[in-house]
Formats: C-alpha cells, sequence, structure tokens
C-alpha cells in the first residue's frame, strides 16, 4: 500500500484484543506489513511458504490470515472499506439492492473430493463461487461450495446470510438459473424481491443485460488474482477469504484515487 492508501486504512483495522483490555500480548508486526504480504500472495498466486524475504515469516502471516478469518475481522474490516466507499459515491453505508450469481473455477489437486464437483454446465471441475454484489459491484457476501452445487440450492443459505447482515435489503436481481421456488421462498421468508433478468430469445451474440453486469464485472476483476484463477484452498473457508482480500485490495486503491468533485 502506498502513504495515501495507509492513511486511509489505518483507521478502518478492527482493534487487537490487548488494546482493548481482553488479555493476549501486543503481535510483533505491524498491520501494514501483514496486509501487504496477503496482497502480495493474492495478486501474484506464490505460495505460503513462497512469501518473499522483504515480509515477515510467512507463518507469522497464515496465522494472522488465519485469525481474521476465524473470528470474523476480516469481514468487518471489509465492510467498514465497503461502507466507506459508498458514502463516498453518494450512497447510503448500507445497500437496498444487489445482485446475485455464480462463478465456476477449476480446481487445484490439494482440494479434496468433499468440497469440489463436476459443473455440468460449464464444463468445470472444481469448486463455484456464489456472490451478492451492491448496485456498486460491492461485495456482500460469498460463498463457496462444490461446483455441482445448485445455484438455487446455494442461493437460499447466502440470501439468508446477506439479508441478515443488510436489514435494508430489499431488491435482488438474478439471471434465468434462479427461477423456479426460490423467488416465492425470497419473498415469503426473506421479505426480499428476486427479480429474474432473463435474456431475450430474439438477441444474437453478446448482449449486455441491465444489472447482470454489475456482478460479471466483479467476476472479471477476481480473476486478474492469480491466486483466485484456480481454486487452491484446501478449506472453502479459506477459499471466501481470499474472494474478501482481493475486494479489500479493489477498495483500497479506489478510496486513494482523488474525489471528482475535488479533481
Amino acid at each position: 500500500m502506498t502513504d495515501a492508501e495507509w492513511a486511509l486504512v489505518r483507521p478502518l483495522l478492527p482493534v487487537p484484543g490487548w488494546l482493548r483490555g481482553r488479555g493476549g500480548q501486543p503481535e510483533a508486526y505491524c498491520h501494514r506489513q501483514m496486509l501487504d504480504a496477503i496482497g502480495y500472495l493474492v495478486d501474484n498466486g506464490v505460495k505460503w511458504r513462497a512469501m518473499p524475504a522483504d515480509f515477515p515469516p510467512w507463518d507469522r502471516v497464515y496465522a494472522f490470515f488465519r485469525r481474521w478469518r476465524d473470528h470474523a475481522l476480516l469481514q468487518e474490516f471489509h465492510d467498514r472499506l465497503r461502507a466507506k466507499v459508498r458514502m463516498r459515491a453518494g450512497r447510503d453505508a448500507e445497500p437496498t439492492a444487489g445482485v446475485i450469481d455464480s462463478q465456476s473455477v477449476k480446481a487445484d489437486a490439494v482440494v479434496g473430493a468433499d468440497s469440489r464437483g463436476f459443473d455440468g454446465g460449464k464444463l468445470v471441475n472444481g469448486r463455484k463461487r456464489h456472490v451478492v454484489v451492491d448496485t456498486l459491484g460491492l461485495l456482500l457476501g460469498v460463498m463457496v461450495t462444490a461446483a455441482d452445487t445448485g445455484d438455487r440450492i446455494a442461493a437460499k443459505v447466502l440470501l439468508r446470510q446477506v439479508a441478515d447482515a443488510h436489514h435494508r435489503l430489499a431488491l435482488v436481481w438474478a439471471d434465468g438459473g434462479y427461477t423456479g421456488s426460490l423467488v416465492e421462498h425470497c419473498l415469503a421468508a426473506l421479505a426480499l424481491v428476486l427479480l429474474i433478468v432473463k435474456r431475450s430469445d430474439n438477441q444474437k451474440g453478446f448482449v449486455v443485460l441491465p444489472k447482470r453486469w454489475i456482478v460479471e464485472r466483479l467476476f472479471a476483476h477476481l480473476m486478474r488474482s492469480r491466486r483466485l484463477a484456480r481454486d487452491y484452498e484446501r478449506r472453502t473457508t479459506s477459499a471466501e477469504a481470499m474472494v474478501y482480500w482481493s475486494m479489500i485490495a479493489l477498495m483500497t486503491r479506489r478510496l486513494a484515487r482523488p474525489h471528482p468533485a475535488r479533481g
């Protein structure tokens, strides 16, 4: 991170337990070093043990990553950044509308059979990322499953999590893969309107569909990170965490840009 990015990020970091009087020892390495190290890993796709010597030891960086993943600190930090980006864009901190979709990616050999499958539609043997984004393309929720998991089955769980975390969310756009009983379930159980955006039968070739392009843009961003071009994580929670780290880097860069109103 640049100094400008760090100045924006530092006030949004979760406060360590020892600073809150909950016990524990002060951390041996600066959070900036840890964030830079994990950002390097996600962007360049290196192994944990191949962490360059410029960063703290790989096992300390992994311990930091694991602690943030398991104690929901990563999502807390991500959500604070997202709220700041939305407010800077003139939106409310909490969204009222979103878009849901899924992306199948190949899995590395380290991914066990219990969390991998074959997506017959995309002809991909690996995992599937189910995501919900707001109308700015910022992540609201992600769930990683085996690639053979149906979109409607995963959407019931993911939309429940997103609706519980974002109480103002009232409308979600989706593609034709989310039709059927899911529409009635969202309205009855979650008070969400699931609006299906379908492609016209008369259209030929590539056509940008309303709202659906927003989530496709997020998928394109994820594929630019080498760690996310293929799923290398043994645990699905780690795969979800990698998606959050990629979005954190994107939002950090966006916040550091000059505000349009200020030139």
